[in-house]
Protein backbone atom coordinates (compact mmCIF):
# COMPACT_ATOMS: atom_id res chain seq x y z
CA UNK A 1 0.00 0.00 0.00
CA UNK A 2 2.69 2.11 0.62
CA UNK A 3 4.14 1.99 -2.25
CA UNK A 4 1.35 2.27 -4.53
CA UNK A 5 0.53 5.67 -2.26
CA UNK A 6 4.08 6.35 -3.30
CA UNK A 7 3.15 5.84 -7.05
CA UNK A 8 -0.02 7.89 -6.77
CA UNK A 9 2.02 11.10 -4.74
CA UNK A 10 4.70 10.66 -7.44
CA UNK A 11 2.42 11.03 -10.30
CA UNK A 12 0.18 13.68 -9.04
CA UNK A 13 3.03 15.72 -8.02
CA UNK A 14 3.94 15.43 -11.83
CA UNK A 15 1.05 16.64 -13.33
CA UNK A 16 1.11 19.69 -10.72
CA UNK A 17 4.63 20.66 -11.78
CA UNK A 18 4.07 20.32 -15.43
CA UNK A 19 0.19 21.27 -15.69
CA UNK A 20 0.43 22.81 -19.38
CA UNK A 21 2.19 19.56 -20.64
CA UNK A 22 -0.55 17.12 -19.20
CA UNK A 23 -2.99 19.86 -20.36
CA UNK A 24 -1.25 19.23 -24.19
CA UNK A 25 -1.38 15.26 -23.85
CA UNK A 26 -4.90 15.04 -22.77
CA UNK A 27 -5.85 17.18 -25.94
CA UNK A 28 -3.97 15.19 -27.93
CA UNK A 29 -5.96 11.80 -26.25
CA UNK A 30 -9.15 14.05 -27.05
CA UNK A 31 -8.52 14.38 -30.78
CA UNK A 32 -7.20 11.29 -31.17
CA UNK A 33 -9.98 9.79 -29.35
CA UNK A 34 -12.37 11.80 -31.08
CA UNK A 35 -11.12 10.82 -34.82
CA UNK A 36 -10.95 7.34 -33.49
CA UNK A 37 -14.75 7.19 -32.55
CA UNK A 38 -16.30 8.93 -35.89
CA UNK A 39 -14.00 6.73 -37.84
CA UNK A 40 -15.36 3.54 -36.05
CA UNK A 41 -19.23 4.42 -36.30
CA UNK A 42 -18.64 5.67 -39.66
CA UNK A 43 -16.29 2.92 -40.77
CA UNK A 44 -18.80 0.04 -39.36
CA UNK A 45 -21.60 1.35 -40.86
CA UNK A 46 -20.01 1.27 -44.30
CA UNK A 47 -18.92 -2.29 -43.25
CA UNK A 48 -22.88 -3.17 -42.49
CA UNK A 49 -24.17 -1.59 -45.80
CA UNK A 50 -21.80 -3.65 -47.88
CA UNK A 51 -22.75 -6.70 -45.72
CA UNK A 52 -26.50 -5.87 -46.75
CA UNK A 53 -25.95 -5.28 -50.33
CA UNK A 54 -24.00 -8.98 -50.14
CA UNK A 55 -27.25 -10.33 -48.70
CA UNK A 56 -28.99 -9.27 -51.94
CA UNK A 57 -26.64 -11.06 -54.32
CA UNK A 58 -28.54 -14.34 -55.26
CA UNK A 59 -29.03 -16.74 -58.08
CA UNK A 60 -32.47 -16.77 -60.48
CA UNK A 61 -32.77 -19.65 -62.30
CA UNK A 62 -35.81 -19.49 -64.60
CA UNK A 63 -37.59 -22.59 -66.09
CA UNK A 64 -38.96 -22.86 -69.67
CA UNK A 65 -42.45 -22.33 -70.22
CA UNK A 66 -43.22 -26.30 -70.43
CA UNK A 67 -41.51 -27.11 -67.40
CA UNK A 68 -43.78 -29.82 -65.50
CA UNK A 69 -43.73 -29.09 -61.96
CA UNK A 70 -41.74 -32.69 -61.45
CA UNK A 71 -39.07 -31.35 -63.38
CA UNK A 72 -39.35 -27.78 -61.45
CA UNK A 73 -39.28 -30.12 -58.08
CA UNK A 74 -36.26 -32.47 -59.31
CA UNK A 75 -34.26 -28.97 -60.22
CA UNK A 76 -35.36 -27.82 -56.40
CA UNK A 77 -33.85 -31.40 -54.83
CA UNK A 78 -30.49 -30.81 -56.64
CA UNK A 79 -30.24 -27.51 -55.42
CA UNK A 80 -31.04 -28.04 -51.93
CA UNK A 81 -28.26 -30.87 -51.58
CA UNK A 82 -25.59 -27.81 -52.48
CA UNK A 83 -23.91 -27.03 -49.00
CA UNK A 84 -23.48 -23.54 -50.41
CA UNK A 85 -26.97 -23.03 -50.47
CA UNK A 86 -29.26 -21.38 -47.86
CA UNK A 87 -32.62 -21.18 -48.86
CA UNK A 88 -34.30 -22.22 -52.36
CA UNK A 89 -37.66 -19.87 -52.52
CA UNK A 90 -40.29 -21.06 -55.38
CA UNK A 91 -41.58 -17.85 -57.35
CA UNK A 92 -44.53 -18.60 -59.38
CA UNK A 93 -45.02 -16.36 -62.90
CA UNK A 94 -48.16 -15.23 -60.81
CA UNK A 95 -45.90 -13.89 -58.12
CA UNK A 96 -43.56 -12.48 -60.28
CA UNK A 97 -45.91 -10.50 -62.57
CA UNK A 98 -47.46 -8.78 -59.65
CA UNK A 99 -44.04 -8.09 -58.29
CA UNK A 100 -43.33 -6.40 -61.74
CA UNK A 101 -46.67 -4.40 -61.88
CA UNK A 102 -45.65 -3.37 -58.53
CA UNK A 103 -42.01 -2.15 -59.48
CA UNK A 104 -42.45 -1.07 -62.54
CA UNK A 105 -46.31 0.04 -62.98
CA UNK A 106 -45.31 1.88 -65.96
CA UNK A 107 -44.84 -1.14 -68.47
CA UNK A 108 -48.40 -2.02 -67.38
CA UNK A 109 -50.63 0.75 -68.98
CA UNK A 110 -51.35 -1.62 -71.73
CA UNK A 111 -53.20 -5.01 -70.83
CA UNK A 112 -50.98 -7.74 -71.57
CA UNK A 113 -52.80 -10.48 -73.46
CA UNK A 114 -51.21 -13.20 -71.32
CA UNK A 115 -47.79 -13.98 -68.72
CA UNK A 116 -44.82 -14.24 -70.45
CA UNK A 117 -42.28 -14.32 -67.19
CA UNK A 118 -41.72 -17.93 -66.46
CA UNK A 119 -41.47 -19.78 -62.82
CA UNK A 120 -38.12 -19.66 -61.00
CA UNK A 121 -36.30 -20.25 -58.18
CA UNK A 122 -34.05 -17.60 -56.16
CA UNK A 123 -31.40 -19.68 -55.00
CA UNK A 124 -29.77 -17.81 -51.50
CA UNK A 125 -26.39 -18.40 -51.12
CA UNK A 126 -24.73 -18.84 -47.46
CA UNK A 127 -22.13 -16.54 -48.29
CA UNK A 128 -22.38 -14.17 -51.10
CA UNK A 129 -18.73 -15.05 -52.72
CA UNK A 130 -20.52 -18.54 -53.23
CA UNK A 131 -23.30 -16.54 -55.80
CA UNK A 132 -20.93 -16.78 -58.97
CA UNK A 133 -20.16 -20.15 -58.48
CA UNK A 134 -23.55 -21.12 -57.96
CA UNK A 135 -24.83 -19.65 -61.25
CA UNK A 136 -21.86 -20.79 -63.59
CA UNK A 137 -22.49 -24.29 -61.88
CA UNK A 138 -26.39 -24.08 -62.06
CA UNK A 139 -25.27 -22.68 -65.76
CA UNK A 140 -23.26 -25.29 -67.11
CA UNK A 141 -25.30 -28.16 -65.63
CA UNK A 142 -27.51 -27.83 -68.75
CA UNK A 143 -30.83 -29.31 -66.84
CA UNK A 144 -33.50 -29.56 -69.65
CA UNK A 145 -36.43 -27.39 -67.88
CA UNK A 146 -34.05 -24.51 -66.86
CA UNK A 147 -34.19 -21.88 -69.89
CA UNK A 148 -31.99 -19.22 -68.25
CA UNK A 149 -29.54 -18.70 -65.11
CA UNK A 150 -29.23 -15.18 -63.21
CA UNK A 151 -26.86 -13.99 -60.64
CA UNK A 152 -25.84 -10.43 -61.89
CA UNK A 153 -22.61 -11.40 -62.33
CA UNK A 154 -20.67 -8.05 -63.40
CA UNK A 155 -22.60 -6.65 -60.48
CA UNK A 156 -21.32 -9.46 -58.35
CA UNK A 157 -18.14 -9.23 -59.23
CA UNK A 158 -18.01 -5.26 -57.85
CA UNK A 159 -19.78 -6.17 -55.23
CA UNK A 160 -17.79 -8.16 -53.94
CA UNK A 161 -14.65 -6.48 -54.80
CA UNK A 162 -15.90 -3.01 -53.04
CA UNK A 163 -16.72 -5.25 -49.94
CA UNK A 164 -13.30 -6.07 -50.02
CA UNK A 165 -11.94 -2.89 -50.34
CA UNK A 166 -13.98 -1.85 -47.85
CA UNK A 167 -12.79 -4.03 -45.04
CA UNK A 168 -9.01 -3.51 -45.84
CA UNK A 169 -9.27 0.15 -45.94
CA UNK A 170 -10.82 0.05 -42.89
CA UNK A 171 -8.18 -1.90 -41.09
CA UNK A 172 -5.42 0.25 -42.49
CA UNK A 173 -6.75 3.60 -41.63
CA UNK A 174 -8.08 2.35 -38.16
CA UNK A 175 -4.01 0.89 -37.43
CA UNK A 176 -2.85 4.06 -38.94
CA UNK A 177 -5.03 6.35 -36.58
CA UNK A 178 -4.15 4.39 -33.34
CA UNK A 179 -0.25 4.35 -34.53
CA UNK A 180 -0.50 8.14 -35.05
CA UNK A 181 -2.16 8.95 -31.98
CA UNK A 182 0.21 7.04 -30.14
CA UNK A 183 3.24 8.60 -31.41
CA UNK A 184 1.56 12.28 -30.85
CA UNK A 185 0.65 11.15 -27.09
CA UNK A 186 4.60 10.23 -26.87
CA UNK A 187 5.84 12.99 -28.11
CA UNK A 188 3.93 15.23 -26.28
CA UNK A 189 4.72 13.52 -22.84
CA UNK A 190 8.55 13.37 -23.63
CA UNK A 191 8.64 17.28 -22.67
CA UNK A 192 7.07 16.23 -19.66
CA UNK A 193 9.96 13.20 -19.06
CA UNK A 194 12.79 15.63 -20.40
CA UNK A 195 11.85 18.35 -17.82
CA UNK A 196 12.43 15.97 -15.21
CA UNK A 197 15.38 14.08 -16.94
CA UNK A 198 17.69 15.17 -13.85
CA UNK A 199 15.55 13.93 -11.34
CA UNK A 200 15.30 10.61 -13.22
CA UNK A 201 19.11 10.10 -13.81
CA UNK A 202 19.82 11.03 -9.86
CA UNK A 203 17.37 7.88 -9.63
CA UNK A 204 18.80 5.29 -11.74
CA UNK A 205 22.41 6.51 -9.95
CA UNK A 206 20.73 5.71 -6.61
CA UNK A 207 19.53 2.87 -7.10
CA UNK A 208 15.95 3.14 -8.16
CA UNK A 209 14.43 -0.16 -10.39
CA UNK A 210 13.71 0.88 -13.72
CA UNK A 211 9.79 -0.11 -13.00
CA UNK A 212 9.97 2.35 -9.92
CA UNK A 213 10.79 5.24 -11.97
CA UNK A 214 8.64 4.49 -14.90
CA UNK A 215 5.76 3.52 -12.62
CA UNK A 216 4.66 7.31 -11.83
CA UNK A 217 4.72 8.18 -15.78
CA UNK A 218 2.68 5.58 -16.80
CA UNK A 219 0.40 6.02 -14.05
CA UNK A 220 -0.01 9.85 -15.37
CA UNK A 221 -0.03 8.39 -18.96
CA UNK A 222 -3.24 6.71 -18.04
CA UNK A 223 -4.65 9.53 -16.64
CA UNK A 224 -3.91 11.46 -19.22
CA UNK A 225 -5.39 8.76 -21.32
CA UNK A 226 -8.55 8.35 -19.61
CA UNK A 227 -9.18 11.84 -19.22
CA UNK A 228 -8.92 12.40 -23.33
CA UNK A 229 -10.96 9.60 -23.51
CA UNK A 230 -13.62 10.80 -21.59
CA UNK A 231 -13.79 14.11 -22.76
CA UNK A 232 -14.28 12.62 -26.34
CA UNK A 233 -16.54 10.48 -25.20
CA UNK A 234 -18.47 13.25 -23.67
CA UNK A 235 -18.23 14.98 -27.81
CA UNK A 236 -19.30 12.26 -28.96
CA UNK A 237 -22.59 11.54 -27.62
CA UNK A 238 -23.30 15.83 -27.72
CA UNK A 239 -22.67 15.08 -31.29
CA UNK A 240 -24.45 11.80 -31.45
CA UNK A 241 -27.75 13.72 -29.58
CA UNK A 242 -27.44 17.04 -32.04
CA UNK A 243 -26.11 15.64 -35.61
CA UNK A 244 -27.14 12.09 -35.82
CA UNK A 245 -30.95 12.60 -35.89
CA UNK A 246 -30.78 14.32 -39.02
CA UNK A 247 -28.34 12.97 -40.27
CA UNK A 248 -29.15 9.45 -40.04
CA UNK A 249 -32.52 9.22 -41.86
CA UNK A 250 -30.87 9.67 -44.77
CA UNK A 251 -28.44 7.39 -44.03
CA UNK A 252 -30.92 4.10 -43.11
CA UNK A 253 -32.82 4.14 -46.24
CA UNK A 254 -35.35 2.08 -44.98
CA UNK A 255 -33.06 -0.85 -43.96
CA UNK A 256 -32.95 -2.00 -39.97
CA UNK A 257 -29.71 -4.05 -40.61
CA UNK A 258 -27.85 -1.02 -41.85
CA UNK A 259 -26.43 0.12 -39.05
CA UNK A 260 -23.19 0.88 -37.00
CA UNK A 261 -21.69 -0.36 -33.83
CA UNK A 262 -23.89 0.94 -30.87
CA UNK A 263 -22.02 3.86 -28.92
CA UNK A 264 -21.67 1.87 -26.10
CA UNK A 265 -19.54 -0.34 -27.77
CA UNK A 266 -17.57 2.70 -29.36
CA UNK A 267 -17.48 4.21 -26.00
CA UNK A 268 -15.63 1.53 -24.09
CA UNK A 269 -13.20 0.88 -26.71
CA UNK A 270 -12.08 4.32 -26.77
CA UNK A 271 -11.61 4.48 -23.00
CA UNK A 272 -9.83 0.84 -23.37
CA UNK A 273 -7.89 3.01 -25.99
CA UNK A 274 -7.02 6.10 -24.52
CA UNK A 275 -5.64 3.99 -20.63
CA UNK A 276 -3.57 1.59 -23.07
CA UNK A 277 -2.21 4.88 -25.48
CA UNK A 278 -1.32 7.02 -22.70
CA UNK A 279 0.20 3.88 -20.42
CA UNK A 280 1.95 2.81 -23.91
CA UNK A 281 3.30 6.46 -24.97
CA UNK A 282 4.76 6.83 -21.40
CA UNK A 283 6.46 3.61 -21.35
CA UNK A 284 8.11 3.58 -24.72
CA UNK A 285 9.19 7.75 -24.54
CA UNK A 286 10.90 6.44 -20.66
CA UNK A 287 12.98 3.90 -22.11
CA UNK A 288 15.58 6.31 -23.89
CA UNK A 289 15.78 7.94 -20.21
CA UNK A 290 16.52 4.95 -18.52
CA UNK A 291 19.63 4.39 -19.74
CA UNK A 292 22.26 6.14 -17.28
Amino acid sequence: MSRARLLVSEAWASIRMNLSTTVAATVTVLIGMCLLGLFIALGTWVVSWSNHIQKELTVHVFFTPDATKAQEQAVRLKLVKDSRVKQVVFVSKAQALKQEKKDYPYMFRTRLPGNPLPDAYTVVPKKASFTPLIGKEVQQAGWPAVQSVNWGSATAKRVLTIAKVISIVFLVAVVLLIIASTLLIANTIRLSIFARRREIEVMKLVGATNWFIRGPFMLEGLICGLLGSVLAVILLALGKTIALASILPHLSDGTPDVHAWSFTVNAILLLGAGLLLGAIGSGVTLRRFLRV
